[in-house]
């Protein structure tokens, strides 16, 4: 496990080098949420009715999209794990003495982490500081933020272990566009975060509890804003777990 966790401290460590691309990742993040917001916000204001989600639940819903992107994006792909894979390098990682899935797990995690540390509290600052109804809200209940807490954590540990598939697609097509980028868009709509879940129509709504992606984020941001009441939660948290099996 030392070794595993060394490989983590050593992606971590690195990926806080990068500061300059993660200024640019917080101001594209910050105006994506407007953006989003926006749209919705007109949406509410045309008079339907019976909306599944109230306004303030769906603004700090999409914040809290854009606040953990770091975490729960589905569009990491580790270039230097795919150039191993094309060039045939991979062969020396075959021939360490570790597993190589955990390898690439912690490693992933470790950059993951690193992002979120350097985006996460600009972006939490700057949403909570503007004006109403664009501002990020605060949790529903205590007992909601715990629940937020673990399934987020749950989920960060689902997404890993789905994005490292990308690579396990590439060991067998020696390419990572085709298959791979199918998965991603499909992961992408289906864990809520183009559409809220509660906005999709029921055929999606059903096919969506059927498949890991909407237990990486939506989950835990819906127990966040009080949109899933605690006994869906723990069951949440138990599909989450689920899963990652």
């Amino acid at each position: 496990m030392k070794a595993y966790i060394s490989y983590f401290k050593l992606k971590f460590i690195t990926g806080l080098q990068y500061r300059q691309a993660a200024v640019a990742g917080i101001i594209t993040q910050f105006f994506f949420g407007l953006v989003y917001i926006m749209v919705y916000v007109a949406f509410y204001k045309s008079g339907y009715k019976s909306l599944p989600m109230s306004l303030n639940q769906l603004i700090t819903y999409l914040w809290l999209n854009q606040i953990f992107y770091s975490l729960v994006n589905q569009r990491y792909k580790d270039v230097e794990l795919f150039k191993l894979i094309r060039e045939g390098n991979m062969a020396y990682e075959l021939s360490r003495p570790k597993d190589l899935y955990f390898m690439w797990f912690f490693k992933i995690l470790g950059q993951r982490m690193a992002d979120l540390v350097l985006r996460f509290f600009p972006l939490l600052i700057v949403t909570i500081l503007l004006p109403k109804p664009y501002n990020l809200g605060s949790a529903n209940s205590m007992i909601n933020f715990i629940l937020f807490v673990i399934a987020l954590g749950v989920g960060v540990l689902l997404i890993t272990a789905l994005v490292i598939l990308y690579p396990i697609i590439t060991l067998l097509t020696l390419n990572e566009k085709g298959i791979v980028n199918i998965f991603i868009v499909m992961a992408e709509i289906l864990s809520g975060f183009i559409v809220p879940i509660p906005f999709f129509p029921t055929i999606l709504k059903n096919i969506s509890r059927f498949l890991p992606f909407q237990y990486i984020s939506d989950l835990s941001f819906r127990i966040y804003v009080g949109n899933i009441n605690s006994i869906d939660a723990v069951l949440g948290i138990i599909i989450q777990i689920f899963w990652i099996f």
